[in-house]
């Protein structure tokens, strides 16, 4: 079996404010590299529901496209790495999800979360209960291979420092607007090499 064969399916979990068409360069990079790939909207994408209720979408959308069994890879941008996060963490996606990949996280909240004054914005605020909570089990995730991908020109996620994580390999990228991480060709790169990386049960 050859690479291409043995890599998983991923699923790309989109920002605030985005669809899942915001990964359409990243999407086709990967295709082009032999990753089947699985998108779709989260909605609504806004805030208005918490990021957990957004998590159950994750889930269900896990439910009706893959085996019981499957494993796979989950890549999520900005808000869609926290949801990404929560399914993993909170709703039993280490079991199935074997890499995990953000890409400027708001991990420790963000300044910006203080404009929308509905849910998910208020649960993205820096000291919020929810990434509180979040937080306190991140050592989960040394059981997969996670990485963290970040800029420290970001001004959506402010500081932007707290995309940093005190797990998993962090990968810190030269990239001027928060929106470029998605389009830029060393994002992309280190994404790739993220989700090639050989399993810790395989090392």
């Amino acid at each position: 079996m050859n690479k291409r064969q043995q890599r998983n399916s991923v699923v790309l979990v989109h920002g605030i404010f985005d669809t899942y068409r915001v990964f359409d360069t990243m999407a086709s990079h990967l295709r082009e590299n032999g990753w089947q790939i699985h998108s779709f909207n989260l909605e609504p994408n806004n805030g208005d529901v918490g990021l957990d209720e957004l998590a159950v979408q994750v889930a269900d959308y896990i439910a009706s496209n893959f085996a019981p069994t499957e494993s796979f890879d989950l890549v999520g941008f900005s808000m869609g790495g926290i949801i990404s996060r929560y399914y993993v963490q909170k709703l039993g996606g280490i079991k199935r999800v074997q890499r995990l990949v953000t890409i400027s996280a708001p991990n420790h909240g963000t300044v910006t979360a203080y404009f929308p004054q509905n849910i998910g914005g208020k649960q993205m605020r820096p000291q919020s209960q929810f990434l509180q909570d979040l937080n306190r089990d991140v050592a989960i995730l040394e059981k997969i291979n996670y990485t963290c991908i970040w800029t420290p020109f970001d001004l959506m996620i402010l500081p932007a420092t707290s995309s940093k994580m005190p797990v998993g390999e962090e990968v810190v990228l030269p990239v001027g607007l928060h929106p470029w991480m998605l389009t830029d060709p060393q994002c992309i790169e280190s994404v790739a090499q993220a989700l090639s990386m050989p399993l810790k049960t395989e090392l």
